[in-house]
This record gives structure tokens, sequence and C-alpha cells, in this order.
């Protein structure tokens, strides 16, 4: 004898019930169209209450079905430019030139509190190791100008 277990059909996804943040997710999405012009202050209203009030996906997707799809909207991202050999080195992490004021303070610190131990060695170091690091990646040193901030001609 074969017996056959019944299964009742999966209800359409419009048919299943929404979660909270099904809701809050369609409210979101509803406020972004509001501040891109597309819904006045009295339909945001009014499409917000419905939205909260949903028990259905498909009554939260009726909402949204006469505005555009975010994801087509969605601008395709742009080309990374490409690095260049020297960057921007206004910072002391990108430019080994910045080591030098940076170890005059370390030292004139040092100085000024009694000149027990030398500890401005070990920053020093780190520094030091920092600047040959960005030797050894980039090359050389960025000129002068672009050290500055401005174009070299």
């Amino acid at each position: 004898m074969v017996t056959y277990l019944l299964v009742p059909p999966l209800p359409a996804p419009q048919d299943l019930r929404a979660a909270d943040a099904d809701r809050e997710s369609v409210v979101e999405q509803l406020r972004s169209h509001a501040a891109a012009g597309r819904l006045d202050a009295d339909e945001l209203e009014d499409r917000v209450g419905r939205a909260l009030a949903a028990r259905r996906l498909g009554e939260l997707a009726s909402l949204l079905a006469d505005l555009p799809d975010a994801e087509r909207r969605r601008p395709a991202p742009s080309p990374r430019p490409k690095p260049s050999r020297h960057r921007n080195a206004c910072s002391a992490g990108k430019d080994p030139r910045a080591f030098v004021p940076i170890a005059l303070l370390l030292v004139a610190i040092w100085a000024l509190t009694g000149a027990g131990y030398f500890w401005p060695i070990w920053p020093l170091l780190w520094f030091a190791f920092a600047g040959f690091a960005h030797l050894a990646r980039f090359g050389g040193v960025a000129p002068l100008g672009r050290a500055r901030g401005r174009r070299v001609v």
C-alpha cells in the first residue's frame, strides 16, 4: 500500500506576511523618493501610514510599484584612478622628510625633561622604519613642491 503525503502549496511571495524590517525598508525607500521629489508630503504621509499598517509583502510592493527601482537608479561605479608613483605627501606617513622635525621635537622634549634615559629612540626607530618602507615602496622621495601640495613645473 502506498501512502501519499499531502503538502500544502507554498504561498506566493506577495501573500507572505511582512516583517517589521520589511515595513521599515519600504518606509526608508519612500522617504528617499520623497527627498528626490517624486512624492509630495501628503502622498508620503499616506504611503508611510499604509506601509506601517501592511500585513502582506504584496501590500508593501504596491506602495513602490509606480516608483523607479533603487537598483536601476544606482549609478555605475566610476573607475578607480591609476595610482601615481608619488602620492600626495602632505601627511607625515607619506613623506619620509617629516621625520626630521618630529625627531627634533622629540629630542627637545627629552632634553627639557631632564635628559635621562634616551626614550626618543623608540619612536625615532619606528619613524625611520616607516621612512625606509616608504622609500622601498615608492622608489624615492617626492619632489619638494609635491610634498607641500604644489605642482612642480
